[in-house]
């Protein structure tokens, strides 16, 4: 009963989070979008410093973006806040449930690095904090001034965190972390820079003084930067059903390239939105490109020569799948924790290894994501045995 119950938790975080993050990048992405499109008309309010016209769902919509505030503000003033909020919290609640509940099967891999579960949680926690203090405090230095210089130290502190990440937790944990370390720094520059400076700039307004116009540019840069991390940080959140990403020798590389990739994909948007010319951005998805076929090169999977001459017979692939897979992938699994086989694969017969023999080399024999925490032992031997097997398949 405690199983079906955290199988129910775990659901129910976790479609919360993919809601309210769905929310949140909608909100960010069309409010950025408004932003580029807005144009300057022959007649337009004091203040305002540009309009846009919209059509959707059967009406049209004009609005006004104002470089400050306007003299007077409505009492139903609308704050988009709360879709940040609730992404960070139920994300938080999923790395709760999901790696700190048991870390020695999702977090901790001995291979890596010997962690006691309260060390591996301390450096987690420790580290997005730490995370969000240095990027802001570059954001707040004098490279923040610089666009250019900025961009390329917060993708030097990502991919940084990327190769630490990687050099303690396993390797679906390290990129699921790279993933809330990201999302760590986006849902706090909402809540430390973004909507405070909007409430002062509120406050100043009805003290009936003028604004500080720099709250509005700080707030603006870091949106700004919340839509460029958006979609590096979509792939990490669902790297870990994709070995060949989280048990790349070098996946910290391979994170460089997701950023560069997802970067380059939304400045296309951003500028095509804003009505720049394709032929003048095609630059763009062109470094994409590259970054998209270097990708594929470094995960291109290579022949073994350590598979050579290493064979095991049908009996005793068996053994081995019933030494070290079936306690979790059976009719009726031994392992704690799991009252049916995950994703219904069940490995108790020749058939059925040869059947999830693709799966198999993906997570046991290129990886060592399965057997989870790698509790049952199994060798590098074992593991190319397997593999010789399932490619004489």
């Amino acid at each position: 009963m405690l199983t079906f119950a955290a199988d129910w938790l775990n659901l129910l975080i976790r479609w919360a989070h993919m809601v309210v993050g769905i929310g949140w990048i909608g909100a960010s992405f069309y409010f950025i979008g408004l932003d580029v499109a807005l144009k300057k008309r022959p007649i337009m309010n004091p203040g305002v410093y540009g309009t846009a016209w919209e059509v959707h769902g059967g009406g049209f919509y004009h609005v006004e973006k104002y470089t400050v505030a306007p003299e007077h503000l409505p009492d139903d003033l609308i704050w988009y806040k709360w879709e940040a909020y609730l992404t960070f919290l139920t994300g938080f609640l999923l790395l709760i449930v999901q790696y700190y509940f048991n870390p020695q099967a999702f977090l901790i891999d001995p291979a890596v690095a010997q962690l006691y579960s309260w060390q591996a949680i301390a450096i987690s926690i420790g580290g997005l904090t730490l995370g969000w203090f240095v990027y802001d405090g570059l954001c707040r230095s004098s490279i923040g001034r610089h666009t250019g210089l900025l961009a390329a130290a917060v993708f030097v502190l990502i991919v940084a965190a990327a190769w630490a990440f990687t050099h303690i937790f396993s390797g679906r944990g390290a990129l699921i972390h790279v993933g809330a370390f990201v999302g760590t720094i986006m849902a706090a520059n909402v809540f430390q820079i973004i909507i405070p400076n909007q409430k002062l700039i509120v406050a100043s307004l009805m003290r009936g003084e003028t604004p500080d116009p720099r709250l509005g540019a700080i707030g603006k840069q870091r949106s700004v930067h919340n839509t460029y991390l958006t979609l590096p940080v979509l792939l990490m959140m669902v790297s870990n059903h994709y070995p060949m990403l989280t048990n790349h020798p070098q996946s910290w590389l391979l994170v460089a390239l997701v950023l560069v990739i997802g970067g380059s994909v939304r400045h296309f948007f951003v500028r095509h939105e804003a009505g720049d010319a394709v032929k003048d951005i095609l630059w763009a998805p062109g470094i994409a490109a590259a970054g998209l076929i270097a990708a594929l090169i470094v995960t291109t999977p290579r022949a073994d020569p350590a598979l050579a001459g290493v064979g095991i017979d049908d009996a005793q692939v068996v053994a081995l799948t019933g030494k070290h897979c079936t306690p979790c992938h059976s009719d009726k699994p031994t392992r704690q924790g799991f009252a049916e086989a995950p994703k219904g694969v069940k490995l108790t017969s020749v058939e059925l290894i040869r059947r999830y023999g693709p799966q198999i080399l993906a997570q046991a024999v290129n990886s060592n994501t399965m057997p989870l925490g790698n509790e049952t032992g199994m060798t590098e031997i074992e593991r190319r045995q397997l593999g010789a097997w399932i490619l004489k398949q």
